[in-house]
Protein backbone atom coordinates (compact mmCIF):
# COMPACT_ATOMS: atom_id res chain seq x y z
CA UNK A 1 0.00 0.00 0.00
CA UNK A 2 1.33 3.58 -0.78
CA UNK A 3 2.19 5.30 2.03
CA UNK A 4 0.18 8.27 3.86
CA UNK A 5 -0.01 11.10 1.35
CA UNK A 6 0.17 14.80 1.99
CA UNK A 7 -2.03 16.88 -0.01
CA UNK A 8 -0.99 20.83 -0.47
CA UNK A 9 -4.12 22.40 -1.52
CA UNK A 10 -4.76 25.39 -3.62
CA UNK A 11 -7.70 26.69 -5.50
CA UNK A 12 -9.98 24.97 -7.93
CA UNK A 13 -11.22 21.32 -8.25
CA UNK A 14 -7.72 19.23 -8.27
CA UNK A 15 -7.86 19.03 -4.07
CA UNK A 16 -11.14 17.61 -3.82
CA UNK A 17 -11.01 14.89 -6.34
CA UNK A 18 -7.19 13.98 -5.05
CA UNK A 19 -8.91 13.94 -1.69
CA UNK A 20 -11.82 11.68 -3.85
CA UNK A 21 -9.05 9.27 -5.01
CA UNK A 22 -7.43 8.82 -2.11
CA UNK A 23 -11.05 7.67 -0.15
CA UNK A 24 -11.68 5.38 -3.34
CA UNK A 25 -8.06 3.63 -2.79
CA UNK A 26 -9.15 3.44 0.73
CA UNK A 27 -5.10 5.59 1.17
CA UNK A 28 -4.56 7.70 4.38
CA UNK A 29 -4.31 11.63 3.80
CA UNK A 30 -3.98 14.80 5.32
CA UNK A 31 -4.57 18.07 3.41
CA UNK A 32 -2.04 21.37 3.65
CA UNK A 33 -4.29 23.84 2.92
CA UNK A 34 -3.35 27.30 2.08
CA UNK A 35 -5.17 30.50 3.30
CA UNK A 36 -6.63 32.56 0.67
CA UNK A 37 -6.06 29.86 -2.02
CA UNK A 38 -7.99 26.85 -0.66
CA UNK A 39 -11.73 26.46 -0.55
CA UNK A 40 -12.82 25.81 3.26
CA UNK A 41 -15.41 23.89 1.82
CA UNK A 42 -13.02 21.42 0.36
CA UNK A 43 -11.25 20.35 4.08
CA UNK A 44 -14.23 20.10 5.28
CA UNK A 45 -14.79 16.86 7.09
CA UNK A 46 -11.36 15.60 6.52
CA UNK A 47 -7.98 15.75 8.36
CA UNK A 48 -6.05 18.76 7.40
CA UNK A 49 -4.36 22.04 8.75
CA UNK A 50 -4.64 25.79 7.73
CA UNK A 51 -1.19 27.98 6.66
CA UNK A 52 -0.03 30.33 5.17
CA UNK A 53 2.09 30.57 2.32
CA UNK A 54 5.03 31.88 3.61
CA UNK A 55 5.62 29.49 6.48
CA UNK A 56 7.17 26.50 5.32
CA UNK A 57 8.74 25.69 8.65
CA UNK A 58 5.52 25.42 10.30
CA UNK A 59 4.34 23.30 7.44
CA UNK A 60 7.34 20.70 7.09
CA UNK A 61 6.41 20.11 11.32
CA UNK A 62 3.10 19.92 10.73
CA UNK A 63 3.51 17.28 7.22
CA UNK A 64 6.21 15.08 10.08
CA UNK A 65 3.85 15.24 12.60
CA UNK A 66 1.30 13.34 10.67
CA UNK A 67 3.09 11.18 9.14
CA UNK A 68 3.60 12.15 5.82
CA UNK A 69 5.41 10.01 2.89
CA UNK A 70 4.42 11.46 0.04
CA UNK A 71 3.35 15.06 -1.06
CA UNK A 72 1.36 16.64 -4.20
CA UNK A 73 0.82 19.94 -4.91
CA UNK A 74 -2.40 21.09 -6.16
CA UNK A 75 -5.31 23.56 -7.11
CA UNK A 76 -3.84 27.13 -7.93
CA UNK A 77 -2.16 29.65 -5.81
CA UNK A 78 -2.18 33.51 -6.48
CA UNK A 79 1.82 34.34 -6.19
CA UNK A 80 1.97 37.33 -3.61
CA UNK A 81 4.95 39.85 -3.69
CA UNK A 82 7.45 39.41 -1.01
CA UNK A 83 6.38 41.75 0.99
CA UNK A 84 2.94 40.77 1.80
CA UNK A 85 4.15 37.18 1.89
CA UNK A 86 5.77 37.71 5.45
CA UNK A 87 8.17 34.59 4.90
CA UNK A 88 9.45 32.55 7.82
CA UNK A 89 13.06 31.97 8.40
CA UNK A 90 12.53 28.90 6.55
CA UNK A 91 11.14 30.28 3.40
CA UNK A 92 13.61 33.72 3.82
CA UNK A 93 16.69 31.14 4.00
CA UNK A 94 14.91 29.49 0.30
CA UNK A 95 14.29 32.86 -1.67
CA UNK A 96 17.97 34.25 -0.45
CA UNK A 97 19.10 31.05 -2.16
CA UNK A 98 17.04 30.96 -5.22
CA UNK A 99 16.15 34.70 -5.79
CA UNK A 100 12.31 34.94 -5.69
CA UNK A 101 12.52 37.69 -7.76
CA UNK A 102 13.97 36.55 -10.23
CA UNK A 103 12.26 33.42 -11.39
CA UNK A 104 8.87 32.43 -12.98
CA UNK A 105 6.51 30.57 -11.51
CA UNK A 106 7.60 27.16 -13.23
CA UNK A 107 11.05 27.48 -11.82
CA UNK A 108 9.94 28.34 -8.81
CA UNK A 109 8.17 25.41 -7.86
CA UNK A 110 10.78 23.23 -9.11
CA UNK A 111 12.82 25.17 -6.67
CA UNK A 112 10.08 24.41 -3.88
CA UNK A 113 9.66 20.56 -4.72
CA UNK A 114 13.78 20.11 -4.74
CA UNK A 115 13.71 21.68 -1.40
CA UNK A 116 10.81 19.19 -0.10
CA UNK A 117 12.71 16.49 -1.35
CA UNK A 118 15.99 17.87 0.73
CA UNK A 119 13.51 17.36 3.23
CA UNK A 120 12.66 14.01 3.30
CA UNK A 121 9.32 13.98 1.50
CA UNK A 122 8.86 12.71 -2.12
CA UNK A 123 6.88 14.58 -4.35
CA UNK A 124 4.52 13.18 -7.07
CA UNK A 125 2.58 14.67 -9.60
CA UNK A 126 -0.62 14.71 -9.48
CA UNK A 127 -1.12 11.95 -12.96
CA UNK A 128 -0.08 9.34 -10.52
CA UNK A 129 -3.44 10.07 -8.02
CA UNK A 130 -5.58 11.05 -11.47
CA UNK A 131 -4.20 9.22 -13.99
CA UNK A 132 -7.23 9.26 -16.00
CA UNK A 133 -7.67 13.08 -15.62
CA UNK A 134 -4.49 13.22 -18.24
CA UNK A 135 -5.58 14.14 -21.51
CA UNK A 136 -6.01 12.05 -24.29
CA UNK A 137 -5.32 12.46 -28.28
CA UNK A 138 -8.58 13.53 -29.90
CA UNK A 139 -11.80 14.91 -29.66
CA UNK A 140 -13.74 14.87 -26.27
CA UNK A 141 -16.96 15.48 -27.74
CA UNK A 142 -18.69 15.65 -31.24
CA UNK A 143 -17.02 18.53 -32.67
CA UNK A 144 -13.72 18.83 -34.23
CA UNK A 145 -11.74 21.24 -35.54
CA UNK A 146 -11.99 22.47 -39.14
CA UNK A 147 -8.77 23.67 -41.44
CA UNK A 148 -9.40 27.67 -40.15
CA UNK A 149 -9.24 26.00 -36.56
CA UNK A 150 -6.47 23.85 -37.12
CA UNK A 151 -4.24 26.62 -38.44
CA UNK A 152 -5.33 28.50 -35.25
CA UNK A 153 -4.58 25.84 -32.81
CA UNK A 154 -1.02 25.07 -34.91
CA UNK A 155 -0.53 28.73 -34.78
CA UNK A 156 -1.73 28.84 -30.84
CA UNK A 157 0.85 26.21 -30.02
CA UNK A 158 3.69 28.29 -31.38
CA UNK A 159 2.75 31.37 -29.15
CA UNK A 160 2.28 29.53 -25.92
CA UNK A 161 5.45 27.58 -26.44
CA UNK A 162 7.18 31.08 -27.22
CA UNK A 163 5.42 32.19 -23.65
CA UNK A 164 5.80 29.20 -21.95
CA UNK A 165 10.23 29.67 -22.38
CA UNK A 166 10.02 32.86 -20.74
CA UNK A 167 8.11 30.48 -17.91
CA UNK A 168 5.29 33.11 -17.97
CA UNK A 169 2.07 31.28 -18.92
CA UNK A 170 0.68 28.37 -20.75
CA UNK A 171 -2.23 29.61 -22.88
CA UNK A 172 -3.23 31.33 -26.40
CA UNK A 173 -6.39 32.41 -27.79
CA UNK A 174 -5.99 32.79 -31.84
CA UNK A 175 -8.52 34.09 -33.66
CA UNK A 176 -8.29 33.97 -37.38
CA UNK A 177 -4.29 33.41 -37.26
CA UNK A 178 -4.16 36.79 -34.88
CA UNK A 179 -2.94 36.39 -31.31
CA UNK A 180 -5.80 37.74 -29.11
CA UNK A 181 -4.28 37.43 -25.93
CA UNK A 182 -1.93 35.14 -23.86
CA UNK A 183 -1.81 34.03 -20.43
CA UNK A 184 0.06 35.44 -17.65
CA UNK A 185 -0.61 35.76 -14.11
CA UNK A 186 -4.62 36.34 -14.35
CA UNK A 187 -4.56 32.85 -15.45
CA UNK A 188 -7.22 30.97 -17.88
CA UNK A 189 -10.79 32.15 -16.86
CA UNK A 190 -9.26 35.95 -16.51
CA UNK A 191 -7.67 35.52 -19.93
CA UNK A 192 -10.92 34.31 -21.95
CA UNK A 193 -12.76 36.98 -20.31
CA UNK A 194 -10.82 39.83 -21.94
CA UNK A 195 -10.39 37.83 -24.88
CA UNK A 196 -14.37 38.16 -25.28
CA UNK A 197 -14.21 42.07 -25.58
CA UNK A 198 -11.43 41.62 -28.20
CA UNK A 199 -13.08 39.07 -30.63
CA UNK A 200 -13.46 39.74 -34.23
CA UNK A 201 -16.15 39.42 -36.55
CA UNK A 202 -15.94 36.37 -38.05
CA UNK A 203 -15.03 32.75 -37.66
CA UNK A 204 -14.19 32.43 -33.63
CA UNK A 205 -11.22 31.49 -32.45
CA UNK A 206 -9.37 29.07 -30.47
CA UNK A 207 -7.57 28.56 -26.60
CA UNK A 208 -4.73 26.79 -26.80
CA UNK A 209 -3.24 25.38 -23.31
CA UNK A 210 0.36 23.34 -23.82
CA UNK A 211 2.96 23.06 -21.32
CA UNK A 212 6.00 24.89 -20.62
CA UNK A 213 9.17 23.56 -22.50
CA UNK A 214 11.01 21.73 -20.00
CA UNK A 215 8.10 21.99 -17.12
CA UNK A 216 8.03 20.74 -13.75
CA UNK A 217 5.34 18.23 -14.24
CA UNK A 218 5.00 17.53 -10.77
CA UNK A 219 3.21 20.95 -10.40
CA UNK A 220 0.69 23.61 -12.29
CA UNK A 221 0.29 21.06 -15.30
CA UNK A 222 -2.46 23.12 -17.72
CA UNK A 223 -5.73 22.05 -16.93
CA UNK A 224 -9.14 22.42 -18.42
CA UNK A 225 -12.60 21.91 -16.86
CA UNK A 226 -16.28 22.85 -17.14
CA UNK A 227 -15.98 26.21 -16.49
CA UNK A 228 -13.22 26.77 -18.91
CA UNK A 229 -15.52 25.18 -22.25
CA UNK A 230 -18.23 27.79 -20.49
CA UNK A 231 -15.35 31.03 -20.21
CA UNK A 232 -14.10 29.84 -24.23
CA UNK A 233 -18.02 29.99 -25.22
CA UNK A 234 -18.79 32.74 -23.83
CA UNK A 235 -15.81 34.50 -25.45
CA UNK A 236 -17.26 33.73 -28.76
CA UNK A 237 -14.48 30.79 -29.31
CA UNK A 238 -15.00 27.35 -31.36
CA UNK A 239 -13.00 25.29 -29.40
CA UNK A 240 -10.35 24.22 -27.08
CA UNK A 241 -7.11 22.80 -27.50
CA UNK A 242 -4.88 20.66 -24.98
CA UNK A 243 -1.57 19.11 -25.24
CA UNK A 244 -2.33 15.35 -24.45
CA UNK A 245 -0.13 13.66 -21.71
CA UNK A 246 0.73 16.72 -20.57
CA UNK A 247 -2.55 18.42 -19.59
CA UNK A 248 -5.48 18.01 -17.33
CA UNK A 249 -9.25 17.40 -17.94
CA UNK A 250 -11.05 17.81 -14.44
CA UNK A 251 -14.55 15.58 -15.29
CA UNK A 252 -13.77 14.31 -18.71
CA UNK A 253 -17.61 13.50 -19.34
CA UNK A 254 -19.13 16.96 -18.79
CA UNK A 255 -16.63 18.16 -20.34
CA UNK A 256 -17.62 17.20 -23.15
CA UNK A 257 -21.17 17.73 -22.51
CA UNK A 258 -20.88 21.24 -21.66
CA UNK A 259 -18.98 21.04 -25.28
CA UNK A 260 -21.31 19.54 -27.31
CA UNK A 261 -24.08 21.50 -25.62
CA UNK A 262 -22.25 24.66 -26.41
CA UNK A 263 -21.14 23.49 -29.95
CA UNK A 264 -17.43 23.51 -29.04
CA UNK A 265 -14.60 21.30 -29.77
CA UNK A 266 -12.56 19.94 -27.08
CA UNK A 267 -9.27 18.33 -28.66
CA UNK A 268 -6.20 16.70 -27.27
CA UNK A 269 -3.42 17.70 -29.44
CA UNK A 270 0.46 16.39 -29.71
CA UNK A 271 2.78 19.75 -30.64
Amino acid sequence: MAGKLGIIAGAGELPLRAIEACRADDRPFFVLALEGDADPAVVTGVPHAWIRLGTAGTGLRILREQGVEELVMVGGVRRPSLTSLRPDWRVAKLFARIGYRALGDDGLLSAIIKELEIEGFKVVGIESILGSALMTEGPLGKWVPDDQAQVDIDYGVRAARALGALDIGQAAVVQQGIVLGVEAIEGTDALLARCATLRRDGLGGVLVKVAKPGQERRADLPTIGRQTVHGAAKAGLRGIAVEAGAGLVLGRAAVAEAADHAGLFVIGIKP
